[in-house]
């Protein structure tokens, strides 16, 4: 496993550190209990204070391809690319780890819908804030080696998800405007994975996406969000 995975699920039993897992409101119990993440210098924040903290600007979507994101890297060299950390990182039963990190046998609780996989080939692993999303609202400025480390980040624990691939398609690479997760207990984590990844990369949000992640915090009043901004 990656080391920065490692150290936030062994930091779990004492921090309340990552967006979603400072989401304690009973009546949207996420179906997946999340995991700690790396600390904000600022604290906590609740999730409509987040939002607010967003840059509100408008969003261009020029030039933009998926290729101009470096995807799935062996960043620690150990046969495990981006994809399978996530994967062993986020398994309620653990894969078997076979030769050039072929993993078979696990499962896996995917918070956007809340159904259990049992196949890691029927996960995606999806960027909370697709990349397309990063492109239009700041991405398009960084040079390439910053746009790898963002689509390979496992440095906070919610910007990168196993979900079940249905869910994560019909997403694509909209905003919380457009689309939200089926599973309506998802809201506030949905919410709040959005907000710190947003505020970590330092990335804008255009009106429309302020005003739905407003509602959705109306609705979150004891989510809280931290972060570490991205080096």
């Amino acid at each position: 496993m990656h080391p920065l995975r490692r150290l936030a699920a062994c930091a779990c039993p004492i921090l309340l550190l990552s967006a979603a897992a400072c989401s304690t409101d009973t009546p949207r119990d996420d179906p997946k209990p999340p995991k700690p993440g790396a600390p904000s210098a600022q604290g906590g924040l609740a999730l409509a204070k987040a939002v607010d903290q967003l840059k509100v600007a408008r969003e261009k979507r020029s030039g933009y391809s998926r290729g101009k994101f470096k995807l799935w890297v062996d960043a620690d060299h150990d046969s495990c690319d981006t994809r399978a950390e996530v994967l062993l990182a986020e398994a309620v039963k653990k894969p078997r780890r076979g030769k050039g990190c072929k993993l078979t046998g696990g499962q896996w609780k995917s918070y956007y819908d809340g159904k259990t996989v049992n196949s890691a080939s029927k996960l995606d692993i999806d960027h909370v804030v697709p990349l397309a999303e990063a492109w239009d609202s700041g991405a398009s400025k960084w040079p390439a080696k910053r746009r790898e480390t963002y689509a390979n980040d496992l440095a906070a624990e919610r910007g990168l998800v196993a979900v079940s691939s249905g869910p994560n398609r019909a997403k694509g690479d909209k905003g919380p405007a457009e689309w939200l997760p089926p599973a309506k207990a998802a809201y506030c984590t949905y919410a709040a994975d959005w907000t710190s990844t947003k505020l970590r990369w330092k990335l804008t949000a255009d009106t429309a996406e302020r005003d739905a992640l407003r509602k959705l915090a109306a609705g979150c009043p004891k989510t809280t969000v931290a972060f570490t901004p991205a080096r």
